[in-house]
This record gives C-alpha cells, structure tokens and sequence, in this order.
C-alpha cells in the first residue's frame, strides 16, 4: 500500500513539475505501481492475504468472546 501512495504521489508530483521529480524520467516516477503489482500478485499466489485475513477474524472473534465472557462475570481461563 506504500508504494501505492508513493506512485500517486511522484505522479502527482511530476505532473505539477515540482523539482526534481520533473526532471525524473517516467520509469522511475512510475516504477512503484509496477512494484505494487508485483506485491499484490505474489501475496495473492502465496495466500499472504487470505491468511491475513483469517487472522483478523480470528482475533476478532477471541476479543469478542472476552468481552461476553467479562459481561456475564466469567473468570478467564488460566492457560497452562
């Protein structure tokens, strides 16, 4: 997602002529989307995100089975 913003940024900056970015050739003001690309390829071949994701709902679902817990004044388990 950093080189996303990256990439917008020194487009816009090139566009706008801001030194030195306007100086810069288009290859390099526009390789962070190519890097970009590269990332969301190889995370969505891998499964990085998939896992990523599965992670996110299982923390969610433990924080929310705490906050019942706590709610009903059940004592968490001790884990061993």
């Amino acid at each position: 997602m950093y080189t996303l913003i990256l990439g917008v940024l020194l487009v816009l900056l090139k566009y706008l002529e801001v030194a030195p970015v306007a100086a810069w050739s288009w290859w390099w003001v526009l390789a962070p989307f190519a890097l970009t690309f590269a990332w969301w390829v190889w995370a969505d071949s891998t499964g990085f995100t998939k896992r990523k994701a599965m992670e996110k709902m299982d923390r969610r679902k433990r924080e929310r089975v705490q906050r019942q817990k706590e709610s009903l004044g059940m004592a968490p388990r001790r884990r061993r």
